[in-house]
């Protein structure tokens, strides 16, 4: 099946006529202090996605392959790092994604052919009525875009979101919530499938879910270079305007990932200040994590802005002493201090506009948080990604 762009915000690393992705060589880290062994997989990894890039293979072509899902499959319990809630769900309707972000959390910018499980409505069914007696946050959807043009176009998101509205009209005492991260702009909440739009849907669920945007901090004029396909920032915002004017809960943002070797505190009042126009009063903070290969390719996107990106970003994420701060996958996180340095700034700042931040299991381990510094269950009410605990008292 061949899909359609919602809009024309289409700039990607083929268009920027400024970038050439080219092999590195020993010569590129003369006075950047890291172990040969990085330099070479870095060297490797530049051969790899300029191959990609070549062959126009690094971002996911606009067509999907349809196929059925299992319904005696499990959804999984999102639980990327061994410490997180075990009530959360995820509900993954499509296997890789086309928004094409080269940094992606699920595959480190190599993405796979699209598959979209026609059927996976019915397996949400299933699993609403197996644990609805439960206080469960039922996660759409942390391994895709849930609004992007493969689940709009083959119908599965309105299909997911009517699943839950009949959910709970036959089960007004269900304890389940539903809890949404998406890049989607206007244009994904007013796309209609069979004459109804997201945003219909979104109506019938008030008070049993919560759309959280997504939004990145990156080096001006990078970001549409690093998620291609994504809905414009201003239309993210617009999208979260939207659904606050029809009772929706939208008061919460995922802000990841956040380029650390860039922050300053000008940058970072600016983002805050337009969070606070937007009524956004929580925000779950994460710093970019990749893997050396995918870390190359980023930083030599990036390099085109700031010339001193490279040296920053290998001796911040891959100096000898920072090579244990792992998440998954051999996604290495920025060194602990300057974590610590900029999670205290982050919140100091985002205080400053009345925005409270919650944080993952997995970084207050890391950076031994305690729950004086940052409360698991914060001030407004929310914890980890930004679930809204106050949800499952309503």
């Amino acid at each position: 099946m061949k899909l359609t762009r919602l809009s024309e915000n289409d700039k990607s690393i083929y268009t920027n006529k400024n970038f050439t992705m080219r092999e590195l060589n020993f010569d590129d880290f003369i006075n950047i202090n890291v172990s040969e062994k990085v330099k070479e997989e870095a060297i490797e990894g530049s051969k790899y996605f300029k191959k990609r890039i070549e062959e126009g293979k690094l971002f996911p072509k606009m067509e999907v392959k349809i196929e059925k899902i299992d319904l005696n499959s499990e959804l999984l319990i999102h639980n990327y790092t061994g410490s997180c809630p075990i009530q959360t769900y995820e509900i993954n309707p499509v296997l890789s994604c086309n928004v094409g972000c080269a940094y992606c959390l699920v595959d480190d910018g190599i993405h796979q052919e699209l598959i979209v499980y026609e059927n996976y409505h019915e397996l949400v069914r299933k699993k609403l009525e197996q644990y609805y007696h439960e206080d469960h946050y039922f996660y759409f959807s942390p391994k895709t875009e849930a609004f992007c043009e493969a689940t709009l176009q083959t119908g599965i998101a309105h299909k997911i979101l009517l699943e839950f509205i009949n959910h709970y009209k036959k089960r007004s005492d269900s304890k389940i919530r539903l809890f949404i991260a998406s890049k989607a702009g206007v244009e994904a909440l007013n796309y209609q499938y069979d004459g109804v739009s997201i945003l219909d849907l979104f109506k019938k669920l008030k008070g049993k879910m919560q759309f959280n945007t997504s939004l990145s901090i990156f080096p001006n004029g990078v970001r549409e270079y690093l998620e291609p396909y994504a809905a414009s920032y201003e239309s993210r915002l617009e999208a979260v305007k939207l659904c606050q004017e029809n009772g929706i809960m939208a008061n919460s943002a995922l802000v990841q990932p956040i380029l650390i070797s860039v922050l300053n505190d000008e940058l970072l009042d600016d983002f805050f200040k337009q969070l606070n126009k937007y009524h956004i009063i929580n925000i779950k903070p994460e710093f970019l994590t990749a893997n050396i290969w995918n870390m190359t390719l980023l930083a030599s996107v990036i390099k085109e802005y700031d010339p001193d990106i490279f040296k920053k970003v290998f001796e911040t994420y891959f100096n000898n002493d920072n090579l244990n701060h792992v998440k998954q996958r051999s996604r290495t996180a920025p060194s602990r201090e300057k974590s610590i340095y900029w999670i205290e700034k982050i919140k100091k700042i985002a205080a400053k506009y009345g925005i409270s931040i919650s944080i993952c299991f997995w970084v207050r381990k890391e950076l031994k948080i305690n729950e004086n510094e940052i409360p698991i269950v914060n001030e407004n009410g929310f914890k980890c990604l930004g679930y809204q605990t106050k949800l499952f008292k309503e």
